[in-house]
């Protein structure tokens, strides 16, 4: 492209795109549990990315342009996933079933990359000791992990998996 304003909307789009689907291939665990190896992926991810958006143009306003590029389509994409009911269940996943009657779902966590220590974790948070308590454990659309528990005396609780706050907007996708 010759304008060089022009160039760093279409990369910054790009990359914003490419976000978009790489997100959607790794999953939703992916977001809502990060670790230290994931945040240092994330700060060599926005670096790289970085470079490829503005190019070689490491002006304020280039940097401004690529930010509020990155906004707009942000805002755009968003209305589009409201708007379009097919978009939003390719980008959104489905909430799973990881233990239902005390039963671990053995092929959902799996398939999720849960370990055992993380459901127990996650039990211990909501006050359950055993598996056999366990209800009902989904991991929800967003990520979060709820129980309900089949024990009389134990509170029903919703477990909010962190989810790191730069990446909150896309961890709802």
């Amino acid at each position: 492209m010759n304008n060089p304003y022009l160039d760093i909307v279409f990369r910054s789009v790009s990359v914003y795109l490419f976000m978009i689907i790489a997100l959607r291939i790794f999953g939703k665990k992916q977001l809502s549990q990060l670790n230290t190896t994931d945040v240092i992926l994330i700060l060599l991810i926005s670096n790289a990315v970085q470079n490829a958006m503005v190019g070689s143009n490491v002006s304020l306003a280039g940097g401004i342009l690529a930010a509020l590029s990155l906004f707009i389509v942000n805002l755009v994409f968003k209305r589009i996933v409201f708007k379009s009911e097919r978009i939003k269940n390719w980008i959104q996943e489905k909430p799973e079933i990881l233990i239902h009657n005390g039963k671990i779902e053995f092929e959902t966590v799996a398939k999720l990359g849960i370990t055992s220590e993380e459901l127990e974790e996650v039990m211990r948070e909501h006050g359950i000791a055993y598996f056999k308590e366990v209800k009902l454990a989904m991991l929800e659309m967003d990520g979060t992990i709820s129980m309900i528990s089949g024990h009389p005396s134990l509170r029903q609780t919703h477990h909010k998996r962190k989810i790191h706050k730069s990446l909150g907007e896309v961890g709802a996708l």
